[in-house]
């Protein structure tokens, strides 16, 4: 979803539908497009990286998740966001206690244009490498998690999140940076 898509949503302005892209084929020598992630836990098996686009990494010191949900799934998406925060307190990975500290969750007052619940996930700053997908997250965390739980929550979407990489364009009280000159490689000192 571009920003400006992304940002009519949360502004809960009107937007045409967008088609559906099926993902791009990859070849069997190409690299994964995801970091390799930094959430494993000792005893459970590492994530490995794969060209997920699900994937919830950030490779900014800002990230942003865009999160739509159903308005009959409201509840759902809020226990599992309710269970991750009440596990992420209690963790003692350093990784994962770094993510979290950054890590909050906002909702918006707005619905969007087809009445979804909007949710923001602002990631400041993100924790590079780590994967902040949610359900990822109770897997690892949750020994004997509700399988029901997690099913409800994936059905809760209204379409997939958007993921924003962001980088600071301007700081509106800071006047601006003149650009240096830099001397013409062309003239000769002295003025001839």
């Amino acid at each position: 979803m571009s920003l400006l898509l992304a940002l009519a949503v949360v502004l809960g302005q009107a937007v045409p539908a967008a088609p559906a892209t099926p993902p791009s084929p990859v070849s069997q020598n190409a690299t994964p497009a995801a970091p390799t992630p930094q959430n494993a836990t000792p005893g459970k098996p590492a994530i490995v990286a794969t060209p997920d686009p699900a994937s919830a990494h950030f490779t900014s010191e800002l990230g942003i998740l865009l999160v739509a949900i159903k308005p009959t799934a409201v509840a759902d998406y809020e226990l599992v966001i309710s269970t991750l925060q009440e596990m992420l307190a209690k963790d003692t990975d350093p990784i994962r206690s770094a993510a979290a500290q950054g890590w909050r969750v906002w909702k918006a007052s707005e619905a969007d244009a087809k009445n979804n619940v909007l949710y923001v996930h602002v990631m400041m700053p993100a924790t590079p490498n780590f994967d902040y997908r949610p359900s990822l997250l109770l897997d690892e965390l949750v020994d004997d998690l509700a399988p029901e739980l997690l099913s409800r929550y994936q059905e809760a979407f209204a379409m997939p999140p958007s993921k924003l990489n962001l980088i600071e364009f301007a700081k509106m009280s800071v006047a601006p940076l003149q650009p240096e000159t830099k001397p013409d490689p062309t003239k000769k000192p002295g003025g001839h």
